[in-house]
């Protein structure tokens, strides 16, 4: 799947709970949101004769400042998918594709350090404030910094290749910072709008992390390629784009530098807060917790079905959309794809709801996982279609709506299991620790997601059988050997693509998963709700 269009399973899901708000009325004096460290934070303190008296309105700049805060975060992370492509042009290794992937890590594995942004920070400038300003200073100056450094690191086009460990190493300290931030701005975004209008902080959560995801990747994609700027921005063909990753980093970096100024200068966070009861004691007291709920067996065999029950998508979901690009479908038409895709996204949570709000949510996923497992196979058709359709001028119309469909019946089935998932996790949380309990699940979700794909990405190379055509006693099975063979004359040719190698072994890997272990994971609806209470020792 191209990183454009896929969503990333393991990459930038909400911290569930984090937008929780208090529902009942009858408590009128304090309403209490659950934190991601496992603390209950209160939302406002709201007298009974004002909590009708606050609409939307009154708190715009409140709204819109939230969203101008996920938007942000949104940048880096559309930055760091498209990143990939441009290396695939470039002719990378998967390899080194595999060492890149992981920078998408971080937010999955934010809850390692969330309590620590929950329980540390300066009484005097503000609980969110603390962490807020630091990160996005930091993000603004190592964006303008590697403005400078850029383009030497994926390489100048004059012989050098790109620097994949230089650019990994930048770009996961890019995601560490925005996840950092991620924590603090959805911590803020409870204490910042007011009871009846802390619903929207998620619609600014979603809205804005996409919209941010969209500027980093799909229109610096479009800007970045000639090819595309020539055709449909200028009157005159130039040999770069409009902009380049050199510039797009410098504007943005200076964007953070000023919103964080603002922000720092004339938004100050709510005195009028009190503890509440729920609120845990300490950083120690938190990773206790995590890991007593870890301890229980219904969750750890969850944690432990889940981590597994992705790899039969890895194929198709990490390497399909690099595969394309190799082929030489252009990575801005793959990005574009992106839009179309946008609408579907939105409607099919809404949908598929309806089918995981009861008892059993579970049954979807596994209703759902052999048609996307059969999809995978499609994918790899589609990859061996591609360059026999491949024409002078470029693709047909008719392959970019085959690709489109094809995507989007992915992202019905990939939804239905995300959506399944998420409602067991939200239905199996014990509510007294609902902010600690979900993002442990979730985090380990994302976790199942991830190291399948960077395990995928890394075994293409080594299941590819090349061979040196034009030289003979040449052999292709190593980089050395693939350059004696060039320096004789030949030329290595693919004779097996590890690829669809791969894509077989994924889908029978999945239905081997789904027969033996499916009905188990089913099976984690029927344990009680003793099951999965955790028993806290104060």
């Amino acid at each position: 799947m191209s990183p454009a269009i896929a969503a990333k399973e393991g990459g930038r899901q909400r911290r569930a709970g984090s937008h929780q708000h208090c529902v009942d009325v009858r408590s009128e004096a304090l309403c209490g949101a659950v934190l991601p460290g496992g603390e209950a934070e209160p939302l406002l303190l709201v007298p009974p004769e004002q909590s009708s008296s606050r609409g939307c309105r009154a708190e715009l700049g409140s709204i819109l400042l939230l969203l101008v805060l996920y938007v942000l975060q949104g940048i880096p992370l559309g930055l760091a998918g498209s990143v990939p492509l441009i290396l695939q042009s470039k002719n990378a290794s998967y390899t080194e594709q595999a060492f890149f992937s992981f920078v998408f890590w971080p937010f999955s594995l934010k809850l390692l350090w969330a309590p620590l942004v929950d329980a540390v920070y300066l009484r005097g400038f503000g609980r969110r404030k603390s962490w807020l300003v630091p990160t996005q200073y930091v993000l603004g100056f190592f964006m303008i910094y590697m403005s400078t450094q850029v383009d030497e690191l994926l390489g100048d086009g004059k012989g050098h290749s790109p620097d994949v460990v230089a650019l990994t190493v930048t770009f996961f300290l890019f995601e560490f910072l925005a996840a950092t931030q991620d924590i603090a701005v959805d911590g803020w975004a409870l204490t910042m709008l007011s009871r009846e209008n802390v619903g929207y902080a998620s619609t600014c959560n979603s809205v804005g992390q996409t919209a941010g995801y969209f500027l980093g990747n799909v229109l610096f994609l479009a800007l970045e390629s000639a090819s595309f700027c020539n055709k449909y921005l200028r009157f005159q063909p130039q040999p770069q784009g409009i902009v380049t990753l050199s510039d797009f980093l410098f504007f943005w970096g200076a964007v953070f530098l000023v919103t964080t100024t603002l922000v720092a200068l004339l938004k100050k966070e709510n005195k009028e807060l009190t503890p509440t009861k729920e609120e845990t004691k300490g950083i120690t007291d938190t990773y206790k917790l995590l890991f007593s709920i870890i301890k229980m067996p219904a969750v750890l065999t969850f944690c432990l079905l889940i981590l597994t029950a992705k790899v039969g998508f890895s194929a198709a979901d990490a390497v399909t959309g690099l595969k394309l690009v190799e082929e030489g479908v252009p990575k801005e038409h793959l990005a574009l794809l992106a839009v179309p895709m946008v609408p579907l996204q939105i409607i099919l949570p809404l949908i598929i709801s309806k089918y995981t709000a009861g008892p059993q949510p579970l049954n979807t996923f596994y209703k759902a996982m052999p048609f996307r497992l059969l999809l995978g196979l499609q994918f790899a058709f589609l990859v061996w279609w591609t360059p026999k359709v491949k024409h002078e001028g470029g693709f047909p119309v008719y392959y970019y709506a085959v690709v489109l469909l094809s995507y989007a019946l992915h992202q019905i089935t990939l939804y239905s299991m995300y959506v399944a998932v998420m409602a067991f996790n939200a239905k199996v949380s014990d509510p007294l620790i609902g902010g600690t309990y979900m993002t442990l699940l979730n985090t380990v979700s994302n976790l199942g997601g991830n190291w399948p794909s960077t395990v995928a990405l890394w075994l293409v190379d080594p299941l590819t059988v090349k061979e040196c055509a034009g030289a003979q006693e040449q052999t292709c099975g190593t980089a050395v050997a693939a350059e004696l063979c060039t320096k004789a004359g030949g030329s290595c040719v693919i004779t097996l693509d590890g690829y669809y190698v791969e894509s077989i072994v994924c889908v029978i890997l999945g239905f081997g998963w789904w027969f033996l272990l499916g009905p188990k994971f089913k099976k984690l609806q029927d344990e009680g709700p003793s099951s999965w209470k955790c028993k806290r020792t104060n």
